[in-house]
């Protein structure tokens, strides 16, 4: 029977998808850290008091790329080159999802409403993100070589996620609460699909290293698909509310360390 917790293990117990699931990850995440880094340096003045909880944000995306590059190491392996259809981050970007590394790279102070948009799509991206450490954690947050790297992840993008309600709360407050609503449906919309569309690729390239059977993969596209019809039809939905957190200014002091890592 196919579940998350037997595609996982399966993944898991193999070197070779490991090593690629443990790569795309690190990628990712390496990525997301710099795209805070230089946001939070180009913070408009107007809104300075953001920059250090930005910067945070960034430092935690830099330790969980260096975790899953531990894991790598601790069990012999290198990273992989990443596919590029399974490179999430970047796939996200082409689309208009996030603010343009082009203009990251530029010393130009970022206006109000590129604040705007970057917390309102991390709003979205850390619900996926969010919603995928608490499947982990479920099944796997006992696991001896990975559990604790999980659960520490896990609370992470629990406090990013908090962050973004909070934030863009008080900017809805402020003025800003149709530019947020529109800019959150947006990106939600654009986001299931290029979450199907990376899905689909990592498990095409998952199901080429573990020798998958035709009908075990196309059961599992089948139910990635079935997935996206979901939220296509209202399911994008919990990725758009916004509520006032329990964790209140979660990304208020310095990133947390990872010395088992």
């Amino acid at each position: 029977m196919l579940s998350a917790r037997s595609l996982f293990q399966e993944i898991l117990d193999h070197d070779d998808s490991y090593q690629l699931f443990c790569s795309i990850a690190a990628s990712g995440e390496a990525q997301g850290g710099w795209e805070n880094g230089r946001i939070a340096a180009l913070v408009p003045e107007a809104m300075h008091e953001l920059a250090p909880k930005i910067t945070r944000h960034g430092a935690d995306e830099d330790k969980h790329g260096r975790i899953f590059n531990a894991l790598l190491k601790k069990r012999g392996l290198e990273p992989v080159d990443v596919p590029p259809d399974t490179d999430y981050t970047m796939l996200l970007e082409k689309h208009g999802i996030g603010l343009a590394h082009d203009k990251l790279r530029r010393d130009e102070r970022l206006t109000e409403n590129d604040i705007v948009v970057y917390l309102s799509h991390s709003r979205v991206t850390e619900q996926r993100a969010a919603d995928q450490m608490d499947m982990l954690v479920k099944y796997f947050g006992g696991h001896p070589e990975v559990g604790k790297a999980i659960r520490q992840i896990c609370n992470d993008e629990d406090n990013h996620l908090a962050y973004c309600h909070e934030e863009l709360l008080r900017l809805a407050y402020a003025g800003h609460g149709r530019t947020i609503q529109r800019t959150l449906r947006e990106c939600a919309l654009t986001e299931i699909a290029v979450y199907r569309d990376v899905s689909l690729a990592v498990m095409f390239h998952m199901g080429r290293l573990l020798n998958w059977p035709k009908p075990k993969s196309a059961a599992l596209a089948a139910g990635i698909r079935a997935m996206y019809v979901y939220e296509r039809a209202g399911g994008w939905r919990r990725m758009v509310s916004l509520t006032m957190p329990e964790r209140r200014d979660a990304l208020g002091g310095p990133a947390t360390a990872a010395p088992a890592f």
